[in-house]
């Protein structure tokens, strides 16, 4: 392949467009869109810092629970800062810091999770463990390298809050990131706590590779949720509410309406919303009620009599009526709106809820549920009766958090806490509103300037050639080369739908067999594979039920196909499938064809609008014989461990990348140039990771580009001074999967796996290799851009904080979202420009 070399320098190219574009989440999902936040299985209180805000030392405090002095104080400790030579920064706030002010100086964000742990008071960390005399051996099993999972996790969580806070951000976007980052928070409470609740009440107390105990972890994951909970209600209060209103969109208390209104408030509540409520009172007649997952419920307080007693009654706000109720003309436009929130609504009108009783408190609360529901597939005897049950027993699961609203009474507090069964530190006591995510429909509002300007996905050049020339098929477009589709630059319905559906209806066609992770609830990818089978092609699709959160919508699915008389996989037992992968079969004179779509993002034509992902179209035979194999397996019982060019987990995928991290490595120690350049969503295998600290140790450049957890600590001196780390988020949840290794052939791998235990061990996992000169120039390119990003990307220092990087006083916005929008706009395929990173 070609070799591909380096330079350090800052690209000089002049960023043609500045205006500002954020977005973030994945939970596998995290940010992009409305469930962005659901990490697929994701992603600022506005500091604006002044030239020199960047170069202060103020005191900050580690994920691993210890404060010190300043970055050099710590970094002194474990061996190097893990710095960069990038011209401007802009450091984010701890979560726990005390922050008197939404616009004061820039100070550091050091919450992502540390392995180097405090000793005694935690007054200082320590070095690694160095286990023979030779001070160049390190241990690398020594939990300081590593940084903790959960922590990692909440770190990225405050990068997406970061958007909300960041006053360059268009006000309705940041109204929007505080919604997705409610998203987020309950995703990770619902499956990550919960998860560790689970291993505390199992009596697990084994350690992560950062040494911490369940309950420790679980411990720590709650304290600094309870101090991100804090700036989110800070960033509203002080700093998006009032942005709002001078916009002239109001969020207001019902005490702050005109009598005219609160009486037009009442009609309303009579007629529309009075009827849909369940109050349910708890007495020695009535049990104590069930309250369901997410739901946000009022605690309503009331006596029959001055000398009855008080009776507790809860009321949950109806999710079928609007949570911002509108109480101005909306007919006169969106450029003046005020809305109230319904629990107010309610609250102001409860004599029509309980006549002739007197109220004599209510405030609201939330409950979020464990979501971790588990069953033993091995012994399972129908999957799909599994998954009905886990949704069943998902709506009755333990507690895991609750929230009050502050100024709830103690004795609402005290009933709740002990037949909700929560610990007090699973008690979150916060200033209304307690549940943000109903700001997006603020969002909706006719108001384009305080939004990202509207984008549409591209069409690609190369089918709009199809589409020019009746007589060319898309077969016979990828037959003449390999295919790169880059969404949402590039259109999924105009790409990767258009050739499922025009498979489904070429006469020459023979089969379709797809891999169905998360899909579309009015999916058009699925409903061409139901016309496919309607046309006599053999269909076969595995669609995996154990989705997490999409269950429901994949069972519907099962059923639809299985009407129609199609092949249907639902998964394997003990693992997940979580393949992006289409095998289309096709008879082409004496020959049979196979063509085929890898990808990194699910077929879902929604999120596909917000989530960056790649993939690729080939003819390649070994990769279709590949394919083959792999659907052999869905529909069968048996792996194959023997693939001409896929990389698949878990049979083969980890060794596969070992082996070209430990070539690197090699090629390295023997005085050649090495280079690794990753870009994933996580990072949290420990065997890779340390095949990574063993790379830097022999001088392999490494550049990784991770955008949620990351498990590696860079610029560690002695282990990974050669390891850069940098997570880009934005308008645009960045989800593909790319990976380049400098001395391997061909070098670029792109597919749907994370360098986790969870990819490479537990699910099934495809990454194809990018033969084609043309698409591995402009997967370079894709990796340049992400690198040379000074507007959403922010860079990973050893002690685990982030510092995102901001242009100099005299530079460039290079922000790698625009950059790609306007690539698109210009009709580009490939990339045929200089790239300044590799060339």
């Amino acid at each position: 392949m070609t070799r591909f070399s380096t330079s350090d320098d800052e690209t000089t190219e002049s960023e043609p467009g500045t205006s500002t574009d954020d977005e973030a989440t994945e939970s596998e999902r995290v940010v992009g869109s409305d469930d962005a936040n659901k990490p697929e299985g994701d992603e600022t209180i506005g500091m604006t810092a002044d030239d020199d805000a960047a170069t202060t030392t103020p005191r900050f405090e580690c994920a691993c629970g210890y404060a010190a002095e300043s970055r050099k104080s710590l970094t002194s400790h474990i061996g190097g800062s893990g710095g960069t030579s990038e011209s401007h920064h802009v450091v984010d706030a701890p979560a726990d810091a005390d922050v008197a002010s939404l616009d004061a100086p820039a100070d550091v964000d050091a919450e992502a999770g540390s392995g180097a742990r405090a000793d005694g008071d935690g007054s200082a960390a320590r070095a690694p463990e160095r286990p023979t005399d030779d001070p160049d051996v390190v241990d690398l099993d020594d939990d300081a390298l590593y940084l903790n999972r959960e922590l990692s996790e909440l770190a990225f969580q405050r990068r997406v809050l970061h958007e909300a806070v960041d006053d360059r951000n268009p006000t309705l976007e940041r109204a929007k990131f505080l919604s997705l980052f409610t998203s987020n928070l309950d995703e990770f409470f619902m499956k990550r706590i919960g998860g560790l609740k689970q291993q505390i009440d199992a009596g697990v107390t084994e350690l992560t590779p950062d040494g911490r105990t369940p309950r420790e972890q679980w411990r720590e994951a709650i304290e600094r949720a309870e101090a991100l909970f804090e700036r989110q209600s800070r960033c509203y209060r002080e700093s998006v509410e009032p942005a709002l209103a001078d916009a002239g969109i109001h969020v207001l208390d019902h005490d702050e309406l005109a009598a005219d209104q609160r009486e037009s408030l009442r009609e309303y509540f009579e007629a529309q919303v009075l009827p849909t409520l369940t109050p349910l009172t708890f007495d020695p007649a009535h049990p104590f009620p069930f309250i369901s997952n997410l739901s946000l419920s009022m605690a309503i307080l009331t006596r029959k009599s001055p000398d009855a007693d008080v009776k507790f009654s809860r009321v949950k706000i109806p999710q079928n009526r609007p949570r911002l109720v509108r109480v101005d003309d909306k007919d006169a436009g969106d450029d003046h709106a005020e809305f109230v929130p319904l629990e107010q609504v309610i609250g102001a009108n409860l004599d029509l809820l309980f006549p002739d009783t007197a109220v004599e408190e209510w405030s609201t609360f939330r409950v979020t549920r464990n979501a971790e529901v588990r069953r033993n597939e091995e012994v399972a005897e129908d999957l799909i009766d599994m998954i009905e049950e886990v949704l069943r027993e998902r709506r009755f699961a333990t507690v895991v958090r609750l929230e009050l609203a502050s100024g709830t009474p103690d004795r609402v507090r005290d009933l709740l806490v002990e037949h909700l069964d929560v610990d007090e530190r699973e008690v979150f006591v916060r200033d209304p509103p307690l549940d943000y995510r109903d700001l997006m429909r603020l969002h909706g509002l006719d108001r384009p300037a305080l939004k990202y300007e509207d984008w549409t996905p591209k069409p690609h050049p190369r089918f709009t050639r199809v589409h020019e020339d009746e007589d060319r098929t898309i077969f016979d477009e990828v037959r003449d080369g390999d295919i790169l589709v880059h969404h949402p630059y590039h259109s999924f319905t105009g790409t990767v739908h258009e050739f499922i559906h025009e498979a489904a209806h070429d006469p020459d066609v023979l089969a379709i067999k797809a891999a169905i992770y998360r899909t579309a609830k009015d999916s058009n990818v699925i409903q061409s594979l139901i016309e496919a089978a309607q046309n006599g092609k053999e269909v076969a699709v595995m669609v995996e039920l154990k989705a997490r959160f999409d269950e429901e919508n994949n069972l519907r699915w099962v059923n639809r196909l299985e009407e129609e008389g199609i092949h249907v996989a639902y998964g394997t037992p003990g693992l997940k499938t979580h393949t992006k992968t289409t095998l289309v079969v096709r008879q082409e004179d004496e020959d049979v064809r196979l063509y085929s779509h890898v990808g990194t993002g699910n077929y879902h034509s929604e999120t596909a609008k917000t989530y960056e992902d790649l993939g690729l179209l080939t003819a390649d035979r070994d990769v279709g014989q590949d394919l083959v194999k792999l659907f052999n397996f869905f529909t069968g019982h048996s792996m194959h461990d023997d693939y001409r060019r896929l990389l698949i987990a878990p049979t083969n995928m980890r060794e596969a990348f070992l082996d070209r991290i430990r070539h690197e490595t090699a090629v390295a120690r023997d005085g050649g140039d090495a280079r690794i350049i990753a870009k994933m969503n996580r990072l949290e295998h420990p065997e890779v990771i340390r095949a990574l600290y063993e790379a830097s140790m022999a001088g392999v450049e490494c550049k990784l580009i991770v955008r949620d957890i990351c498990r590696l600590r860079p610029g560690l001196e002695g282990v990974s001074e050669n390891v850069e780390v940098h997570s880009i988020v934005g308008r645009f949840l960045e989800h593909s999967r790319v990976f380049y290794f400098e001395n391997d052939d061909p070098g670029f791998y792109i597919g749907s796996a994370d360098w986790m235990v969870r990819n490479l061990d537990n699910r099934v996992e495809a990454n194809a290799p990018v033969e084609d000169p043309r698409l591995q120039r402009e997967l370079a390119r894709v990796l340049e851009l992400n690198l040379d990003d000074n507007r959403r990307r922010w860079r990973m220092h050893a002690d685990g904080s982030y510092e995102q990087v901001r242009p100099a006083a005299d530079e460039p916005v290079r922000d790698l979202h625009e950059r790609m929008m306007e690539r698109a706009e210009d009709g580009l395929d490939v990339w045929d420009g200089p790239v300044t990173l590799f060339d």
